[in-house]
């Protein structure tokens, strides 16, 4: 699962599984395309994700071959410089009122991040790898991907594939090809 990457600056407890603390967001991508069913694993992952009033109000945008260009005009040029390699560049969306009586949808996006993630956990699953991105032409998605902004919110997009080689990256963001280390437990478990 940890193919040639270098975890060492991560200290997870001794029982948590590898699927998450081998997580991370590779900017190297191989050019190999991802399988369709793969992709579709994917997003069937994030499907089952937990949302209030069980809305399911997340909505996921992918590129093929033919519109990868399109996807990779909708980042900001720091992250097309690497995103171009990623064989697959999507954007996630929330509907921003409940579907029921129509009233404002507070919890829209932290469902759409609890999708993320499920999408994320599949992905490792399947050897595979995301990066989620906020540094993203918002005003352009919703122009080029048809979204109604009164409707959904884009969220952010990202990026999935299999990890390449960080030797292709320009010479700054090689240094940064790694997997970074967390806060420690007690820092983000306040207990009272």
């Amino acid at each position: 699962m940890s193919e040639h990457i270098d975890f060492s600056q991560r200290d997870p407890h001794p029982s948590l599984d590898a699927l998450f603390h081998q997580r991370w967001s590779p900017r190297a991508y191989a050019e190999t395309p991802v399988n369709a069913d793969d992709l579709a694993l994917v997003i069937e992952a994030a499907r089952w994700s937990p949302s209030c009033f069980n809305e399911q109000p997340w909505r996921f945008w992918t590129s093929n071959e033919e519109t990868h260009a399109q996807f990779l005009e909708l980042l900001v040029e720091g992250n097309q410089v690497w995103a171009k390699q990623a064989p697959v560049i999507g954007v996630i969306g929330a509907f921003k009122t409940h579907a029921a009586n129509g009233n404002p949808n507070g919890w829209a996006v932290f469902d759409a991040g609890a999708a993320w993630m499920a999408m994320n956990m599949q992905a490792r699953k399947l050897g595979l790898y995301a990066h989620g991105m906020a540094g993203v032409h918002f005003d352009a998605v919703y122009e080029a991907l048809d979204i109604d902004r009164e409707q959904i919110e884009v969220v952010c997009a990202f990026t999935l594939g299999s990890i390449g080689d960080p030797e292709r990256l320009p010479e700054m963001l090689q240094e940064r090809e790694k997997p970074t280390p967390r806060k420690p437990i007690d820092e983000i478990w306040l207990q009272k």
